[in-house]
């Protein structure tokens, strides 16, 4: 997934009104204001009443629906091999997302979380905040991307790590 199409992808959502947050590398990238490597996919979290919308704006730019399906996490995939990663979730009364997980679980991203902005080729993007990219990278087993993205966050934000990440974040920058 690079620059111009994340671009494409964002911009045909919000002339439709669909808001979205970039989540994962991409969100971190954003954040940082500058492409720190190369991306697999693209991480979006959008409201749970837009994934119907989002599916057919999406295969409009040719992706496919190829796992998933909301309420849950869907991903779409282009003839390119272009992943689109979409985490619906419903906003509570206190302005937090509550996303369902596959396992019939849920995780809640706190409201400020949805307040980061950066920019990705110039453009201004919606973005998680640096401290809510770390509780999301909290939340699966992390991989060399993942403590160098973290080892970036503390770095140019001074977010907070858990302990027992401190060390191999630190591997990471070194």
């Amino acid at each position: 997934m690079d620059a111009r199409s994340l671009v494409e992808i964002v911009d045909r959502l919000e002339q439709h009104a669909v808001d979205v947050w970039l989540d994962g590398g991409w969100g971190v990238d954003a954040l940082l204001e500058r492409e720190t490597r190369v991306h697999d996919d693209l991480d979006l979290v959008a409201e749970l009443k837009h994934s119907e919308r989002i599916i057919d704006l999406l295969d409009d730019l040719g992706y496919e629906l190829v796992d998933g399906a909301p309420p849950v996490s869907f991903v779409m995939v282009d003839g390119r091999g272009r992943q689109v990663d979409v985490h619906p979730v419903v906003f509570d009364t206190e302005g937090r997302g509550v996303y369902e997980m596959r396992d019939g679980g849920q995780w809640i991203y706190p409201a400020e979380g949805f307040a980061g902005t950066g920019s990705v080729a110039s453009r201004p993007v919606r973005c998680l905040t640096p401290e809510v990219q770390v509780l999301v990278h909290a939340g699966y087993e992390l991989t060399d991307k993942d403590y160098r993205e973290l080892y970036l966050l503390r770095e140019q934000f001074g977010v907070d790590l858990p302990e027992h990440l401190l060390e191999p974040v630190a591997r990471a920058g070194g």
